[in-house]
Parts: structure tokens; sequence; C-alpha cells
């Protein structure tokens, strides 16, 4: 916005001769209105125009132009400044330290003791969180029931296996990356010797125990052009892998990247036989048939009460020493004299 330096210039151009009537200054519309007027009225119409020019051209009415243009002028200089080019320089305040450009800030206001703390504000926004979470689990997961599929096993046409990791909506490194398993057994049209040179190929990717090939690609920023990359490098394994020109038979297995672990088996002497169930039987008859003897014959322990008998004498004998150290103390300590 500019500052308005001269007040004249925002008023019409003066007229100061007489009037008269110019049919051209008249617009389209004004031009049809007047074709239609009669003799008469086309007399009056210029009257009139004659009258608004007269009154426009007063002193009283130029005066009062004149007054509220300056007024208006006024006013728009004051709230314009003078100088757009230079801004105004805000007071940096403690919320606006740090940043590289505090006008956006401005002054801090005055606290009034009606806001909380920024670790209070955190601990909302954590809570806001939260619910919006709560939210979406009571309102919209149910709705998901409706797409829900029953699980398929794979066939024997889908020997690839892929394994992907997804951090529930969070960024993260090691989220682009994509496992690949499969069983050299399942791939499809390949011979004995076409699979023993695929696990040469594959070297330390290959587990002998369980005879799977397991490899893995990050290379790329998205999950599904890693999937491609595995893919395309399986197809290329077993295009090799058919090639009848080397088919590596002078070549070694080497399987010394795996480390076997020890299975341990459970003791032949220790399992639980139908002799040796029988065995145990018999012996657990033998002590039943024993023990309700000697409770006939009364010769049978009981160990809860042998317990509580001799609880009973360690109480008594702890007892006995401080009655005999309390009589002789008590009749020893001398009387208090009155004063």
């Amino acid at each position: 916005m500019r500052v308005i330096e001269d007040e004249d210039a925002l008023l019409p151009p003066s007229n100061k001769g007489p009037y008269k009537f110019d049919y051209n200054q008249l617009s389209d519309e004004e031009r049809k209105h007047y074709d239609l007027l009669s003799p008469e009225e086309k007399t009056q119409y210029q009257d009139a125009e004659k009258t608004i020019f007269d009154h426009m051209n007063s002193p009283a009415v130029e005066s009062k132009l004149q007054s509220e243009i300056g007024q208006a002028v006024h006013e728009v200089n004051l709230e314009t400044p003078r100088d757009p080019a230079i801004p105004e320089k805000i007071k940096e305040g403690l919320f606006a330290m740090g940043e590289t450009d505090p006008q956006d800030t401005g002054e801090d206001g005055d606290f009034e003791g009606n806001d909380i703390t920024s670790t209070a504000h955190g601990e909302l926004e954590q809570h806001r969180e939260m619910r919006e979470y709560a939210r979406i689990a009571a309102w919209e997961m149910p709705m998901l029931s409706k797409l829900a599929k029953p699980f398929v096993l794979p066939g024997a046409d889908k020997p690839l296996r892929f394994r992907y990791t997804t951090y529930m909506g969070e960024t993260h490194p090691a989220e682009k990356k994509v496992v690949l398993e499969f069983c050299t057994r399942d791939l499809p049209d390949l011979t004995e010797a076409q699979r023993n040179k695929l696990i040469k190929i594959v070297g330390v990717r290959y587990n002998p125990e369980t005879d799977l090939v397991k490899m893995s690609c990050e290379m790329f920023e998205t999950q599904a052009q890693n999937k491609r990359y595995l893919g395309d490098l399986v197809d290329t394994l077993m295009a090799e892998a058919r090639d009848p020109t080397d088919m590596f038979e002078d070549v070694p297995f080497d399987f010394r990247h795996h480390r076997y672990k020890p299975k341990m088996e459970f003791p032949e002497q220790w399992k639980v036989t139908e002799g040796r169930k029988a065995q145990l039987q018999a012996t657990w008859r033998r002590r039943a048939l024993a023990d309700k003897e000697r409770e006939q014959q009364g010769t049978l322990v009981d160990g809860v009460e042998v317990i509580e008998k001799m609880l009973e004498n360690v109480i008594a004998q702890e007892a006995a020493p401080r009655a005999a150290v309390k009589g002789p103390a008590a009749k020893a300590r001398p009387k208090r004299l009155p004063r």
C-alpha cells in the first residue's frame, strides 16, 4: 500500500464554466433512455442535469468534499508506514529465542496463570494420540472383519515365501528389507544334478539341515522393488542351474558355514515303558499296604505330630533360662529412697 501525498489527485476535475448539455457524453444506456423521451421530457431531463451540475460545483459542496477527502487521506497515512521497505522492529520474546525469524512469533504476552508447561502439553498430546487410536480400535477396526478371508496354504506352484517387516506407521530404515526363503526340492523342473548345482551356487545361504535357501535385499527404497529384485535373482539362479555347460561336478559341497546344533535325546533307560509302569504300581501298592498295617498296630509315625512336639520342647527350653535370670535380678534391685 502506498502513502497518498497529493490529496487533490483524489478529487474529480472541476468545471467552473456554465452548464452545457452534450449528447456525446452520455453512455449507451443513457442514450437509449434519452431517445425514448418526448421533447417535453427531454427538456426536463436537461434541467435536472443542470441542477445537479450547479449543486456539485457550489462552494459549500466543494469545501465539504475537500474536508472529507483530507480526513480520509490522513487516516490512511496513519495506518500505513511512511517507508514500507523498513519493517517495524518487533521485540524478541522468550518463546522466539533460537528461531530463525522471531518476527513471526513477536513479543511474549503477559502470563496470567492460565496455561500449563511444555511437558504437560506433551503429555496432553500423547493422551490425544492414544484416544485417537482407541477410537480407531473401537469403531473402524471391527469393520475390517468384513474383508477377512480364510487362510489357504500356498500350493506347490508357489514355492517362494517372502517376509516383510512393518513398524505400525513409523518410519524405520529396516522397513524396506524383504527376506526370501525357498526349499530347493520345491522348485519346479529341477533334476538332482541341477539342484546340487544350485546349492553350490547359493553357497552360505543354504541350510543343509532344513534344505532352505535364505536371502534378503534392502538396496532399494521400497519393499516392492526389493521383492522384484529377489524374484529376478531366483529366475537367474534357476537359469544358471539348468545351464548344461558346467554342472560343477568337480566342486564338492562346502557346509562349513553351518553349525550343527546337538540334539539331546532322552535316555532309553529313563523312558517309562509298560513293564516299568506295572513295576512302579506294584511297589506303590506294597507301600500302601505296609502303611495300613502300621496304622492298625499303632506303629505308624505321624510326622506332623512329631514336629509339633519338638517345637513345644524347644519353646519350653528357651523359656526356662529367661525365668531363672529374671528372678534373682528382681530381688537384688535396690529400693528408691523418698525425697
